[in-house]
């Protein structure tokens, strides 16, 4: 397929995005081209836009940015066959080696040297996608494509989440961002007791509790353990999730687990944050990195979760055409918002 797409672009180093029209992208034989319908907004995103030391450090313009997506089978390469043209899709972003010790033992979601769409390659906020098959998950045409372009995101809450059993559990939440709500969601939906969740942005907190959090705490206006006495508690959570990458929410978080208690790591700390080993030892902590979905038995089970009435469309408080991606991006930045999604379906007017 040849001919000229819109898409968002990194076109040069520092801040700021532009639209512009570049070459509809080829497809190789094990590869699938993608009609892009809906996308919405990453913190990562965010990130490249305001051109912060990591994007400085890691993107190479001029290279189109975005991750999550949903959309329609164009074309495929003449060696695929797990997808047809006309297939609604989403897609694992990390385009793994296929080489490395972990790969070649299944463990894909832990290969060596990922490249991500939209980071280390040309990304989702297009007209059109292409990327290998292996890559494109299927999904069930009864599930939005709104929902299903946060398919990405919602990987990483439930890769966090059910790394642990969360069965009658109380589960402590670091982080109201989008994906720490979620993590509210889905642990509710996994039959946690109580899911308290912790931030000091009043929004994303208000958010949170019309998530069905049980107490949804600003850190500035009491703490964790005046919440477990709240709720009765009397040994600590059974099971943190930390989404903030601040020190003080991790180590808060660790004070008031209890022994034996479980911690997914997802917030992405800074290289000089502090941690209390004494309460990790004393305490028989266990402690687990979330990099991502597990490629692709994560991608199974939020597909199940949605189909047995999970349901994250509270989350989405912003729509907007791609041509308005400034503002996106303003709202976004603000953080008055859940997740923003962008239409690709409607034509420029």
């Amino acid at each position: 397929m040849h001919g000229a797409m819109q898409a968002i672009v990194k076109t040069e180093a520092g801040p700021g995005l532009t639209l512009i029209d570049v070459p509809v992208p080829e497809i190789g034989p094990g590869d699938v081209l993608i009609r892009i319908q809906k996308t919405s907004i990453c913190g990562t995103d965010v990130h490249i836009y305001e051109w912060d030391d990591w994007a400085s450090k890691t993107i190479h313009a001029p290279q189109t940015i975005g991750h999550e997506f949903a959309g329609v089978v164009e074309k495929v390469g003449r060696d695929v066959s797990e997808v047809c043209v006309g297939d609604l899709v989403s897609g694992e972003g990390h385009i793994v080696c296929g080489h490395c010790r972990n790969c070649r033992a299944g463990r894909r979601h832990l290969c060596q040297t990922p490249n991500a769409i939209g980071v280390n390659r040309d990304g989702a906020f297009a007209e059109f996608l292409s990327m290998p098959s292996s890559n494109v998950w299927r999904v069930d045409p009864t599930i939005s494509p709104e929902v299903l372009s946060l398919f990405d995101p919602l990987g990483n809450a439930v890769h966090a989440a059910l790394s642990w059993d969360l069965l009658g559990e109380d589960v402590l939440i670091t982080g109201a961002g989008p994906i720490g709500i979620m993590s509210v969601i889905v642990a509710r939906h996994a039959g946690a007791r109580h899911v308290v969740i912790t931030d000091l942005n009043a929004y994303r907190l208000s958010l949170a509790e019309a998530c069905d959090a049980t107490i949804a705490l600003d850190i500035d206006a009491g703490t964790i353990a005046e919440a477990q006495q709240a709720l009765g508690m009397i040994e600590g959570f059974d099971v943190g999730l930390e989404m903030s990458g601040n020190p003080r929410a991790v180590n808060d978080m660790m004070a008031n687990m209890t022994h034996g208690g479980k911690i997914s790591l997802l917030g992405i700390q800074n290289r000089a944050a502090t941690v209390n080993w004494d309460d990790v030892i004393f305490k028989g902590l266990n402690i687990k990195g979330i990099y991502g979905r597990e490629m692709y038995e994560t991608w199974y089970k939020m597909t199940a979760l949605i189909q047995s009435g999970l349901d994250i469309s509270p989350l989405i408080t912003h729509r907007l055409h791609y041509t308005e991606y400034e503002k996106a991006f303003e709202v976004m930045a603000s953080g008055e918002s859940g997740k923003v999604i962008l239409d690709w379906t409607e034509p420029v007017k």
